[in-house]
């Protein structure tokens, strides 16, 4: 019956229920498992691990490529499963205990997590959980929608739980490129010179002995949340438009530009999608995650080719892209994220990177995981690894929230995730401050005046002026720096 997923008969034998795929995972096991920003996750062992840890408590320290989706880190917290938990989450009840100090959690840069098993600082992995379209005849591991850390947990772990999904298409065989670097002190480079090089395998290389069950599920992946354009973004996307303008009028970059980078969620999906309508053309991506305005972009001919670890895709975006995924695929390639990710590769290639910021301050400097400085969001994903090293470093958000009573530009941020050296563009919906080759008294009125909302502006440049009596390379005045995120624990609002 699953001929054509499982290959090799030898393994047809080792198919069992997620209940007893699940049992061979013991409390205080470090899991490693498939799955980045909701797509590609395991699906059936993990909730059948939360329904056995209701009867049969257990706690593991569970590790990822990125988010998961289907609720799975939810009904694993809430059935007291994770007792530590990395190097990404986006889950409203997870951040929850996260920030109650009920689970403990790792955030890293995304292309770290695999490096640290792989020279033991951190595991070792005793169970590798990953979701396949399909195992080869030599045993080798095809995923789906997302590689994230899944290749490395694979090899690395002593047993590999391999949740066939028969909902997952056959047409994703192909997609995907492995490349695991060579061990230190003899690491060879890592030979991508362009999005399309192909330069591992289609499959994940393992001892088929390590294969300890098999478990078929046919769950999708989760529908990421997309909303529309509005306004704001429109305008975000405006500005990043005429400072890649002025970057070909000054002679700097060509209406190709240079590959892209975007990070996740509405707003860069957004800004992303502004790029049709503008004079750029041919193309191309390495980023982490493919989301709706990359298929936008291929359909409006203004996109070549993309690089991801991932695809996460609106519910109606999925099935049309999967109905006609041969138009797709010989223009896209899903690689593990410490690839896609990898500092090496974003320096070589010269990305032009957008992020998205919480929050961002006078100078530079910017938060992007926690609000008000204590409480974790979701986590710093990718956007470090891209940020040190890509051709521009620009970091987008809405210059207010929740309706104008919290600005996004403060006097000095709350949290540092990118200091101001990693950090060349900043840009709302009012305007952008162009940082490159400036110093901090000359940052810090750009930043005031382009890009602060207007009902803050006067604020901060009282702030900014008094500051600058005090004096200093970087004036501040420290009694008042966080006066801002004060009021706001306080009160629930910044003005």
């Amino acid at each position: 019956m699953y001929e054509d997923r499982v290959r090799r008969q030898d393994l047809m034998d080792r198919i069992v229920s997620a209940e007893e795929a699940a049992a061979m995972i013991k409390d205080g096991m470090m899991v490693g498992m498939s799955g980045f920003t909701r797509a590609g996750e395991a699906k059936a062992v993990p909730m059948a691990l939360a329904e056995r840890a209701k009867s049969d408590p257990l706690q593991i320290s569970l590790i990822t490529g990125a988010s998961l989706g289907n609720d799975l880190d939810k009904s694993l917290m809430e059935a007291h499963v994770l007792k530590r938990r990395m190097p990404f989450q986006a889950d409203p009840a997870l951040r929850k205990a996260i920030n109650a100090g009920e689970v403990m959690f790792v955030d890293q840069h995304l292309s770290e997590t695999v490096e640290m098993l792989r020279t033991r600082q951190l595991g070792p992995v005793d169970v590798a959980i990953v979701e396949a379209v399909a195992i080869t005849e030599q045993g080798g591991i095809i995923p789906t929608t997302s590689v994230g850390n899944s290749a490395s947990f694979a090899i690395l772990a002593e047993k590999v739980i391999v949740e066939i999904n028969l909902n997952q298409s056959h047409n994703l065989e192909g997609l995907h490129d492995i490349f695991i670097p060579t061990r230190r002190p003899v690491r060879m480079p890592i030979p991508i010179v362009s999005p399309e090089s192909r330069v591992g395998m289609p499959f994940i290389p393992i001892d088929p002995d390590k294969i300890a069950a098999i478990v078929i599920s046919e769950k999708l992946d989760s529908s990421a949340p997309v909303a529309d354009p509005d306004d704001e973004t429109r305008a975000i996307a405006g500005h990043l438009t005429e400072l890649l303008k002025h970057e070909v009028k000054l002679g700097r970059l060509t209406n190709t530009l240079q590959p892209l980078q975007a990070g996740i969620g509405n707003i860069a999906n957004a800004v992303m999608h502004g790029l049709i309508d503008t004079p750029f053309h041919n193309l191309k991506m390495y980023s982490e995650v493919l989301q709706d305005s990359t298929f936008d972009l291929i359909d409006a001919d203004k996109l070549d080719f993309a690089s991801g670890s991932s695809f996460t895709l609106s519910q109606d975006r999925y099935h049309q892209v999967m109905a006609d995924f041969g138009r797709y695929k010989s223009k896209l390639i899903l690689r593990p994220q410490e690839i896609s990710n990898h500092p090496e590769v974003v320096r070589r290639l010269g990305i032009i990177c957008i992020n998205t910021a919480l929050e961002f301050d006078i100078y530079g400097n910017v938060n992007s995981t926690h609000v008000a400085g204590t409480q974790m969001m979701n986590g710093i994903g990718g956007s470090g690894d891209f940020a040190r090293n890509g051709h521009m470093s620009i970091f987008v958000t809405k210059s207010t929230a929740k309706g104008g009573g919290i600005s996004s530009v403060v006097p000095m941020v709350s949290h540092v995730d990118h200091n101001e050296h990693d950090v060349d563009i900043l840009i709302t919906e009012h305007g952008l401050a162009d940082l490159r080759g400036l110093a901090p008294r000359e940052r810090a009125p750009l930043v005031i005046q382009n890009c602060a909302d207007p009902a803050y502006r006067d604020h901060l440049q009282d702030y900014y002026d008094r500051a600058l009596k005090r004096g200093g390379h970087t004036p501040h005045l420290l009694e008042e720096a966080l006066s801002w995120h004060v009021r706001l624990t306080e009160t629930g609002r910044m003005n």
